[in-house]
């Protein structure tokens, strides 16, 4: 049984909650021992992207104390898991955590790599009716090379045709703070993303990360268009429970 303590992201904590809980679903399903420490906060990656870098440290200091590090630690944020490990190296290059750094590091996991990585699953069962395609977003896809181990665990869901767009490695224009420095861009990135993924008829834009999902919604929602975002997670739960 492998024992694993999941981080909660911020978005996914406060937006997305559902979608932690289906992720735990889904680890405790496959015979997973699954522990939380309701004290953790955030990785500090808002805080280092807008500049803030000393601040950031602190919160990061509190992440890296906030689980054992012994143990696997899983993520449902490729974004999240990308920042730990590229940031993290640099930011505790010198230092008394720098050890620790290191090893936290070396146990934290995408969900989607967790399965597919460590357990060496890729059919948990699922049923999901309906046309989508898989959107890489940006930390899961250019930081922790995440590519292939989400398509093969969506392509044994019964029920789901997944369909590829031709903008599927677009970033999707949320970048955090670019979102709201660079808004006509984003809302253009937004834009492209999703007309590629009406052009093949999808139902709905599949992604690792929330905040692209947030972002895409949010264009979605205010153009009326007839498709939606759902979290890999919320996927991957649906039939397997039953």
């Amino acid at each position: 049984m492998s024992q694993v303590q999941i981080f909660i992201p911020c978005f996914v904590d406060q937006l997305y909650p559902e979608t932690g809980m289906n992720m735990l679903r889904i680890l405790e399903k496959l015979g997973c021992s699954v522990h939380y420490n309701p004290k953790q906060t955030c990785c500090g990656q808002p805080a280092y992207n807008a500049g803030y870098w000393e601040e950031s440290k602190k919160v990061a200091s509190k992440f890296l104390n906030d689980f054992d590090e012994d143990f696997y630690i899983v993520a449902p944020s490729g974004s999240c898991t990308g920042f730990v490990r590229s940031a993290f190296e640099e930011m505790f290059a010198d230092g008394s955590e720098a050890h620790l750094s290191k090893k936290v590091r070396g146990y934290l996991y995408e969900f989607t790599e967790f399965l597919t990585e460590v357990l060496k699953v890729e059919d948990i069962g699922a049923h999901f009716e309906a046309k989508a395609t898989y959107h890489d977003a940006c930390g899961a896809l250019r930081e922790c090379g995440i590519k292939a181990g989400p398509r093969k665990l969506l392509q044994q869901v019964k029920g789901l045709e997944l369909v590829e767009m031709a903008e599927c490695e677009t970033c999707c224009g949320f970048g955090g703070t670019f979102a709201i420095k660079f808004e006509p861009i984003s809302i253009g990135m937004a834009q492209t993303k999703v007309q590629s993924a009406l052009d093949i008829g999808a139902q709905y834009i599949i992604s690792t990360d929330v905040s692209c999902m947030m972002h895409l919604q949010g264009y979605i929602d205010k153009n009326n268009l007839p498709i939606q975002t759902i979290h890999i997670a919320d996927v991957l739960v649906k039939g397997m429970l039953e």
